[in-house]
């Protein structure tokens, strides 16, 4: 089974996943190819993969498309930040700061920029990565702030990032399964979707109670 997923989705949302399909499925092997959505898209349509995983927006219409779920963009700054003990913080609240981001052609970058430029905000992009532990690590050392995956978060860590919502609306992504209308998904892929399915339903029944 050949999973393409995004390296800003991969980490934090399949181990428990590919856990327990191996459990079901003990007999199948796993393959994991993270890369950016445009190589995403062209090794599905060349059936290379078996199922993506990725986020929105995503316009090809060359493919089946199931959204899983949404989940916040948290913004994550230096431990003792001035923003840090607020409760509210506005994008205004920004203007000055310097901004970590995905590297171009990662969605997560374009969807932070997209973000920032519907509400005419230009943030100040100092840096950028292709890795969201690094961003993670350069604002803990105080080089700047960012906006990151809630699934990215694994807690309150002591040496921080400081994590704090942005005041509504909230920056989110969606969260996408996908895979070729030309290629019907195999059995084994069409069993990995249910888990996938059954995983993030069961996620969403937890936070909400």
């Amino acid at each position: 089974l050949t999973l393409g997923v995004l390296p800003t989705i991969a980490p934090y949302l399949l181990p428990p996943i590919i856990a327990g399909f191996s459990r079901a499925c003990p007999e199948v092997e796993i393959v994991v190819q993270e890369d950016t959505t445009a190589r995403l898209l062209k090794l599905g349509y060349a059936c290379e993969l078996d199922l993506a995983i990725a986020s929105l927006p995503i316009d090809d219409d060359r493919f089946e498309k199931e959204t899983l779920f949404t989940e916040e963009l948290l913004l994550a700054m230096p431990p003792r930040h001035p923003l840090a003990g607020r409760k509210r913080i506005r994008l205004g609240d920004l203007e000055n700061e310097r901004f970590i981001l995905m590297k171009e052609g990662h969605c997560l970058g374009d969807q932070v920029l997209s973000f920032c430029n519907r509400r005419d905000f230009r943030p100040q992009v100092t840096c950028r990565s292709v890795q969201i532990e690094t961003i993670q690590a350069l604002v803990r050392a105080g080089l700047g702030i960012s906006m990151v995956p809630k699934m990215a978060v694994d807690g309150p860590a002591r040496s921080g990032p400081v994590y704090r919502s942005l005041e509504a609306p909230h920056p989110t992504r969606a969260i996408i399964a996908l895979w070729p209308r030309q290629r019907p998904l195999s059995r084994i892929a069409g069993t990995f979707l249910d888990h996938l399915r059954q995983f993030t339903r069961m996620a969403r029944a937890t936070k909400a109670r």
